[in-house]
């Protein structure tokens, strides 16, 4: 079952920006320990992106010839999808994890009703995490995909009604 869920989410690749792309073989390979500066720089080369594209988007954290990916718990808590000026998928999902470990399914629905049409790609790299977790035994990090997928309904269906909460308020002022 593992081995088709990887060859249909790795089909889907393509729904993803080069900086994700990136995250995701550095995440298969790496997690979220340190790598060196060499080895990231093969994946840029393969992604076609770069350190400081990486930088922007608020996914990497690199010094002295070292590179990681940020941890959600990592992330600045007042991130929002809008203000982002180089938003990418990779950072969408690891912002919906650290909403829904911090602020639980309203958290994260607050945060996903933002998210718009993205959603869908979210949901399917949450997958791909999950399953490159499984894969790689990596419990602490499953969990939280894994909690984020199955909370996935409940967030969606709490956006939805905060969206339309919001639109009935537009309309009545």
């Amino acid at each position: 079952i593992n081995h088709v869920l990887d060859e249909t989410l790795s089909e889907q690749e393509g729904d993803l920006d080069a900086e994700t792309r990136w995250a995701v073989a550095w995440f298969n390979d790496h997690g979220f320990e340190e790598g060196s500066f060499g080895d990231a720089h093969t994946y840029f080369l393969r992604y076609t992106t770069a350190e400081n594209a990486l930088k922007e988007a608020g996914i990497v954290y690199s010094a002295r010839g070292r590179v990681r990916l940020l941890k959600p718990s990592e992330l600045p808590a007042s991130w929002t999808p809008s203000s982002d000026t180089r938003l990418t998928i990779w950072e969408v999902v690891h912002h919906l994890v650290r909403a829904l470990e911090i602020s639980g399914e309203g958290g994260a629905a607050s945060l996903a009703s933002e998210i718009g049409g993205q959603s869908d790609i979210a949901r399917e790299l949450c997958y791909r995490l999950f399953s490159i977790c499984e894969r790689n035994k990596r419990a602490t990090e499953a969990r939280s995909y894994n909690a984020l997928v199955q909370s996935w309904p409940e967030i969606m269906r709490l956006a939805h009604e905060d969206h339309t909460d919001e639109a009935e308020q537009g309309r009545l002022l």
